[in-house]
């Protein structure tokens, strides 16, 4: 019975146009998602050249001055800004920190169109005022971007409603439920072997789709590397079929059950993810941003108006640095290096107080997940691309330590008197990224499928009350 059911949907599905249709509405729709993702992403790349290629023009002039400078000849330069002195070096000759997209940032866009991917520490900036953050379209942010993780979480699903949603209410429209109840077979077990040859399909042309994308795209050696995310793609398609398969055995007719797997779009993928996130801010607000800046306005004023005192504090701590430093060979650099350390120390309780409510709030919505299963898969493919808030925060906090360690490298110079030389050059540090090691995906393929096996499950309780009913029809 099931190799008949197999060969008459397909003549039926091939007839209808249901698999020309789906193939190429698919091909189109991960196409222009996979070109617009790395489309992104190397103009990410090009950007983090870009800075780079700014940083080595830099270099260049300033070993040149360098050189000039030991040779004891005259340079056109402000004394300021010559390199021999180490805080020339920190503020206009910096090192790049750069966040490196992943081998699958196409996939997701993530939090990538909100945060910068590269900031240059001085010595004399402030890590708090470090920029992360990115001026973007608006109308952009408010419509989000159209890549892969878009495709598999917003609208397979819709596809996968247009092709299931009158699987049974089609035959009790046309008058041949009669016949399917004659035969020796039940009607949910019919609509399930309908929705299995349906979701067959389904994974065929998604698994060609994609290998065939990736060829297009020029990404076919990251094959292996896509297997996660074809896994998530499958189960995900799996939960719909299954919700498709309940509908029609609940519901009835096919205007009411394309109403209700709508509602059930909007709910799991639109309302729930808008509820938990405003649950979030709500429970664990961030602190006031323009609170924070007065703040550090103050504590800076404080720290100006008692800046020989801070240094004299400051060297009777590091006496490593107190060696070489004669009072009256304090320069205005020997103060303000040593105030902005203790304005950054005041003011770690209020940044503390940011990253805690923040941290809240990713751990509420990670507890609450499970409610939406596209909320699942959000998070799993940002976190597979590389380009979730967790990656973010950690390169947040890498390149304010690195900030740290660039400041640190610098001070000695200072402290000591000592000038900066062509042969400190190659001692500057340099920063690299360390991204977070990938979790595997697993763990939420599992919990998808149980859950499509649960609504299934559901759904055969319905399917029993309606075979009883059928068979009445046929007495």
């Amino acid at each position: 019975m099931y190799k008949y059911n197999f060969a008459y949907e397909f003549k039926s599905l091939f007839r209808n146009g249901w698999i020309q249709l789906l193939t190429i509405l698919l091909f189109a729709l991960f196409w222009f998602a996979f070109s617009n993702g790395h489309e992104k992403v190397a103009k990410r790349q090009a950007d983090i050249q870009a800075a780079f290629d700014e940083v080595k023009e830099s270099d260049q002039v300033m070993l040149k001055l360098l050189d000039s400078v030991e040779n004891g000849l005259s340079v056109s330069a402000s004394p300021w800004t010559i390199p021999s002195r180490p805080m020339a070096v920190g503020n206009y000759h910096p090192r790049v920190a750069a966040m490196d997209p992943g081998q699958l940032a196409y996939i997701a866009t993530g939090q990538s169109d909100l945060f910068s991917h590269n900031v240059k520490p001085t010595t004399s900036g402030d890590d708090a005022a470090l920029n992360f953050t990115e001026i973007i379209n608006p109308v952009q942010q408010l419509f989000g971007s159209f890549d892969p993780s878009f495709v598999i979480i917003y609208l397979l699903p819709l596809i996968i409603i247009a092709f299931t949603y009158n699987v049974l209410s089609a035959e009790k429209e046309s008058g041949t439920i009669r016949l399917l109840a004659s035969q020796p077979i039940s009607i949910h077990s019919w609509v399930l072997q309908k929705m299995a040859i349906r979701l067959f399909w389904v994974t065929l042309l998604l698994t060609l789709i994609l290998v065939l994308v990736l060829f297009l795209t020029n990404t076919a050696g990251n094959l292996m590397e896509l297997l996660p995310i074809w896994g998530i793609c499958i189960a995900y398609s799996l939960f719909w079929f299954a919700l498709s398969f309940a509908i029609n055995l609940w519901v009835g007719s096919s205007s009411k059950n394309a109403i209700s797997l709508i509602g059930l779009w909007l709910l799991f993928v639109l309302l729930i993810p808008s509820v938990m996130n405003q649950m979030g801010s709500t429970l664990y607000p961030m602190p006031s941003r323009t609170l924070m800046v007065n703040k550090l306005r103050t504590i800076k004023a404080e720290a100006t108006e008692k800046q020989d005192e801070i240094l004299d504090n400051f060297l009777r701590d590091h006496p490593e640095y107190a060696i070489n430093d004669p009072n009256q060979g304090r320069s205005f650099y020997h103060r303000y290096m040593a105030s902005q350390q203790l304005v950054r120390e005041e003011l770690r309780p209020v940044v503390m107080e940011f990253e805690d409510q923040l941290q809240k709030q990713q751990a509420w919505i990670s507890q609450l997940k499970w409610a939406s299963p596209s909320i699942m898969v959000q998070q799993e493919l940002n976190a597979l691309s590389g380009t979730s808030t967790k990656d973010y925060e950690n390169f947040r906090k890498q390149a304010t330590g690195f900030a740290n360690v660039w400041r640190e490298h610098l001070l000695p110079f200072l402290y000591n008197n000592e000038p900066f030389s062509s042969a400190d050059y190659e001692n500057l540090p340099a920063f690299k990224y360390q991204p977070l090691e990938s979790k595997g995906t697993s763990k939420t393929i599992v919990i998808l499928m149980v859950m499509g096996i649960l609504v299934i499950g559901i759904g055969y309780l319905r399917g029993f009350g309606l075979q009883q009913k059928n068979n009445l029809i046929i007495q």
